[in-house]
């Protein structure tokens, strides 16, 4: 039984296909004209982020808000972190205000795991450091399930920055205990040192890295995460590892293409698949909601959504 979701690769398989079962029913709910189920009527979720989100943040208050939750958002920018607060006086005064659910980003891996032991309410990593992304991982399964009508036995290679990814970290976990095969496609430089102890593939030629592949993730460069010297230049970087349609041509004919987002396009990806029909990109944000909605229905016990 979850108490908290910090990282897949401390999840059980078990734990995993639940949460995705449970998000693929609640698509039903966003489906509806009214989007509005008395699920978590009662129950207080904070959102602090100490990094900027669109996607995450947005979709874990919607996600609050339509299981009739209600909802606190706190950016570090304009909290009293700016006056010198520690990370764990923060939460520890957000839980003192009787909250029940703590969603976070923070720039420090391990940060989410160091609340967790901290609080006595179910915590929900949103993203900490370079370390994982749990959430983001969980709705590429569900939208690669969606599509392929399994997990099991596919083929999926992750294209581009895997040393600065949590993404490429939580979905590796989350796949290879799914039974998928994990590819990671990088330049040498942009390798976890480690990357070979790990449960996955490593290619250094992208057309070789992305052959046979049922799914082909994009990562976003992470520039501001990176030390000087790893890539010559965008545009090489683009002409060399950019996810374009002839890279694409070494994948099965029924390949999508993912992006966690947010996209630099015509750097790791280029428009024409990103907007193509190859491409599940939108498809992930609306699962991300999806998903959202199973992970705090389990986290704090929800009555079924009617």
């Amino acid at each position: 039984m979850l108490t908290d979701l910090i990282s897949l690769r401390e999840t059980e398989p078990t734990d995993i296909r639940r949460l995705l079962d449970t998000a693929q029913s609640f698509k039903e709910v966003l489906e509806r004209p009214v989007k509005k189920v008395p699920t978590l009527r009662g129950k207080q979720v904070v959102t602090l982020f100490y990094e900027a989100s669109t996607r995450t943040r947005v979709s874990f208050e919607n996600a609050a808000k339509i299981m009739s939750a209600d909802t606190t958002s706190v950016a570090a920018a304009s909290s009293s972190v700016q006056k010198g607060e520690s990370l764990l006086d923060t939460v520890r005064n957000l839980r003192a205000m009787r909250i029940d659910c703590l969603v976070m980003r923070h720039p420090q891996s391990g940060a989410a795991h160091l609340v967790a032991q901290a609080l006595d309410i179910p915590v929900v990593n949103a993203g900490d450091g370079m370390h994982e992304h749990p959430t983001q991982a969980l709705l590429d399964m569900l939208t690669i399930r969606q599509h392929k009508g399994r997990l099991e036995g596919l083929t999926v290679a992750i294209v581009g920055d895997i040393t600065h990814s949590r993404v490429a970290r939580s979905n590796l976990w989350g796949l290879s205990k799914m039974g998928a095969k994990v590819r990671f496609v990088a330049p040498a430089t942009l390798l976890p040192r480690d990357v070979h102890r790990l449960p996955v593939e490593v290619y250094t030629d992208l057309r070789k890295g992305m052959e046979g592949a049922d799914v082909v993730m994009a990562l976003r460069l992470q520039q501001e995460r990176m030390e000087r010297g790893l890539l010559p230049s965008l545009r090489e970087y683009s002409q060399r590892w950019g996810v374009n349609t002839k890279a694409l041509e070494v994948t099965k004919p029924d390949c999508i293409v993912m992006h966690p987002g947010p996209m630099n396009r015509g750097v790791e990806i280029s428009d024409d698949v990103a907007d193509s029909g190859r491409s599940v990109i939108l498809e992930q944000v609306t699962n991300g909601v999806a998903i959202r909605m199973a992970v705090l229905y389990h986290l704090l016990g929800g009555e079924a959504a009617g």
